[in-house]
C-alpha cells in the first residue's frame, strides 16, 4: 500500500493548526480519521502509528494538539525534557481551546472531496481528546487509546473538563483500550469510566484490556513499548472503525 503524505494549514479562529494527513494514493473517497497525539505532538513514532491507519483505509489528520503557542511547529523528545515541555503545553491549554481547535479539524476533514464518515482517535491524552471528539454529533466512531484524566475529568488547564459528565451526548459508537498495567489509569480508574458510561446509556461499547500493557505501550519507542499488543490493538481499532 503506498500512501501520501501532506503537511496542511488548517485555518482555526485562534490561528493556523498544523496538521499531516496521510492517506492512500488514488482519489477513492476513504472515511476521514481525526487522529490525536500524546504530549509529544507530531513524532515519527505516532506518523508511523498513522500511517498504519491510512494504510487500512483512512484519510488520516494528524494535527499539533500545541498548535497556536511556543510548541507550535515541535516534536518534542521522549526525554524527561520532552515530558515536561509536553506536560506544560497541556498545562496552559484550557479544554476550551481544544474544543474550538477539534471543531476546526472536523470542518476540514468533513470539506474534503476524499473523505466520507467523520471518526476520531487518539493515544494518551489524545485519547481523552478523542472521547470529546466523539460529543459532536458528526463523529461516527472513536476509539481512545488509554485516555489519560478522563475519570476524574483532567484536561490540560482544567482540573475538572467534565467529559464524562457528558458522555450522553456521544451519538457514534465508542472503544476504549487500556493496558492492565497502566497507573495513570489504574483498574479503579477503568471501573468508574465504564460505570459513568453505563450510568449514561452507552451499553453498546467496546472495552479492551490487554493483560502486561503498560501506558503507553503503543508507542514504539522504549521499554513500554509491547510490538505483539500493538498489533492486536490496532486491527481491533481498525476492524470497529470499519464495523466488522
Amino acid at each position: 500500500m503506498k500512501l501520501r503524505e501532506d503537511e496542511v494549514r488548517i485555518p482555526s479562529p485562534a490561528g493556523p493548526i498544523r496538521a499531516v494527513v496521510l492517506r492512500p494514493t488514488g482519489d477513492a473517497a476513504l472515511p476521514g480519521l481525526l487522529l490525536y497525539t500524546d504530549i509529544f505532538q507530531l513524532t515519527e513514532s505516532t506518523l508511523r502509528t498513522a500511517r498504519r491507519f491510512a494504510s487500512a483505509g483512512f484519510v488520516v489528520c494528524v494535527p499539533e494538539i500545541y498548535p497556536h503557542g511556543d510548541l507550535a511547529g515541535v516534536a518534542l523528545e521522549f526525554d524527561d525534557a520532552g515530558k515536561q515541555a509536553g506536560l506544560a503545553g497541556a498545562a496552559a491549554t484550557p479544554t476550551a481551546a481544544f474544543d474550538a481547535d477539534r471543531v476546526a479539524v472536523l470542518d476540514f476533514l468533513q470539506a474534503r472531496a476524499d473523505t466520507t464518515a467523520l471518526l476520531a482517535t487518539g493515544f494518551c491524552i489524545g485519547g481523552h481528546l478523542a472521547f470529546r471528539a466523539a460529543l459532536d454529533p458528526r463523529v461516527a466512531a472513536t476509539v481512545c487509546f488509554y485516555p489519560t484524566g478522563l475519570h476524574n475529568g483532567a484536561l490540560g488547564a482544567d482540573p475538572d473538563a467534565g467529559s464524562l459528565a457528558r458522555a450522553a451526548d456521544i451519538r457514534g459508537r465508542l472503544m476504549l483500550v487500556f493496558g492492565a498495567q497502566d497507573p495513570h489509569v489504574p483498574a479503579p480508574a477503568r471501573v468508574e469510566i465504564l460505570s459513568a458510561l453505563y450510568t449514561a446509556g452507552l451499553d453498546d461499547l467496546e472495552l479492551h484490556v490487554y493483560s502486561g500493557g503498560e501506558h503507553a505501550f503503543m508507542r514504539d519507542v522504549g521499554a513500554r513499548h509491547d510490538p505483539e499488543l500493538t498489533d492486536l490493538a490496532l486491527t481491533a481499532a481498525v476492524s470497529f472503525f470499519a464495523a466488522r
